[in-house]
C-alpha cells in the first residue's frame, strides 16, 4: 500500500487584474504520484512544473488565495487541513528550498533538535553535524552566521534527526561540495533503507539515479511519466514519453541535444496535452484532450503515442 497517494490534483490561484477584476489562474492540473514505505522517488522537471506545489499542498502549506481539487491520501487516509496541521513538522517533514526558514534567533541546534531536547535527540544531531561536516561550533551559531552551504546542510539535518515517516526534500543539494552532496544523498538513502518515505524535489536527474527508486517527470503543473531508475539508460528508449526521452537526451553525458522551444506559462497552456507544440509526434488528436495517465510496461504515462 501507498503511504502517500495523490490523484487528479488541480492548483489554482485567485489573481487581481487590474482595477478589481480577479482571473483564476491554473498552475496544476490533472497531478499524480504515489510512493510507498521505504521508497525514494524523485520529483524532476523545469521550474514552475508543479514540484514545490506539490510539497506544500501535501503539507497544507499553501497561500490563502490557493484553490484545490483532488485528493491527497496518507497512509489511506484523506488529508485534511486538520490532519495535515497534526502531522506537519511530525510525522510529515519539509526540508524547504529556501535557507529563509531557518528561525534567526534561535541557535542552529536548538532548530535542529526541536521540539525535544533529550539525549538521544542530541546524539542524532551531532552525528548529523558530523556526517554532513557541521563542526562541534556550529551549534551555538545563529542562521546569520552560516555560509549558504552550511545553512543548507542544517535543513538536512533537520530531517536526520527528526522522527519523521514521510520527508519531503524540495532542492536540498544546490550549491553544495560534492563530497558534501554524495553524503547528503547517502543519507536519504540509508533513512529509505530504515523504513522511512522520501520525496526528493530536484532539477538534478543523476544526483536522484544514485538514491531513486522511481521517477516522476513533470511538466507544466502534471505528471507525464512515472518510471523505475532503470529506465533511464542508454538512449532513452525504455522511457514512455517523449518529454523524457528529450529531457535524458539533453543531459551534458549523453547526446547534449537541447530541446526546441519552451515549456509554457500558466497563463498561456495549449490545448490537449501539454508538450504538444513541443514533440516532433504531435498529431491532431494530441490538441484535443489532455492525455489520461496510464499503467504501460511497469510505470506510468500520459501520452496517446507510448507503447
Amino acid at each position: 500500500m501507498s503511504i502517500l497517494e495523490v490523484k487528479d490534483l488541480s492548483i489554482s490561484f485567485n489573481q487581481y487584474m487590474s482595477g478589481l477584476k480577479q482571473r483564476e489562474l491554473s498552475v496544476v492540473s490533472g497531478l499524480d504520484v504515489s510512493v510507498k514505505k521505504g521508497e525514494i522517488l524523485a520529483i524532476v522537471g523545469a521550474s514552475g512544473s508543479g514540484k514545490s506545489l506539490l510539497a506544500h499542498s501535501i503539507l497544507g502549506i499553501l497561500p490563502a488565495n490557493a484553490n484545490v481539487s483532488g485528493t491527497i491520501k496518507y497512509k489511506g487516509e484523506a488529508l485534511t487541513a486538520k490532519r495535515q496541521e497534526s502531522l506537519r513538522a511530525g510525522e510529515i517533514a519539509l526540508i524547504p528550498q529556501s535557507v529563509n526558514f531557518l528561525n534567526p534567533l534561535m541557535r542552529v541546534a536548538k532548530q535542529v533538535r526541536s521540539p525535544t531536547n533529550d539525549e538521544a535527540t542530541i546524539k542524532a544531531q551531532r552525528d548529523a553535524f558530523e556526517r554532513l561536516q557541521l563542526g562541534a561550533e556550529v551549534e551555538d551559531m545563529y542562521p546569520f552566521e552560516l555560509s549558504g552551504g552550511m545553512a543548507r546542510r542544517t535543513l538536512l539535518s533537520t530531517a536526520i534527526v527528526r522522527d519523521a515517516k514521510l520527508i519531503i526534500a524540495d532542492e536540498p543539494t544546490p550549491g553544495l561540495d560534492p563530497v558534501i552532496i554524495k553524503e547528503a544523498l547517502q543519507s536519504f538513502r540509508d533513512l529509505a533503507d530504515a523504513g522511512r518515505t522520501i520525496i526528493l524535489i530536484t532539477h538534478d536527474i543523476e544526483a536522484a539515479l544514485q538514491i531513486a527508486d522511481r521517477i516522476a517527470v513533470f511538466y507544466a503543473g502534471t505528471t507525464l511519466e512515472v518510471a523505475s531508475v532503470e529506465d533511464f539508460t542508454g538512449d532513452g528508449s525504455r522511457l514512455r514519453h517523449p518529454y523524457s526521452r528529450a529531457l535524458w537526451r539533453a543531459l551534458p553525458q549523453n547526446d547534449f541535444i537541447p530541446i526546441a522551444g519552451s515549456q509554457p506559462k500558466p497563463a498561456g497552456l495549449p490545448p490537449g496535452c501539454l508538450f504538444a507544440p513541443r514533440c516532433a509526434l504531435m498529431i491532431p488528436d494530441c490538441s484535443e484532450v489532455q492525455p489520461d495517465m496510464r499503467d504501460l510496461r511497469e510505470g506510468k504515462v500520459r501520452c496517446l503515442h507510448a507503447t
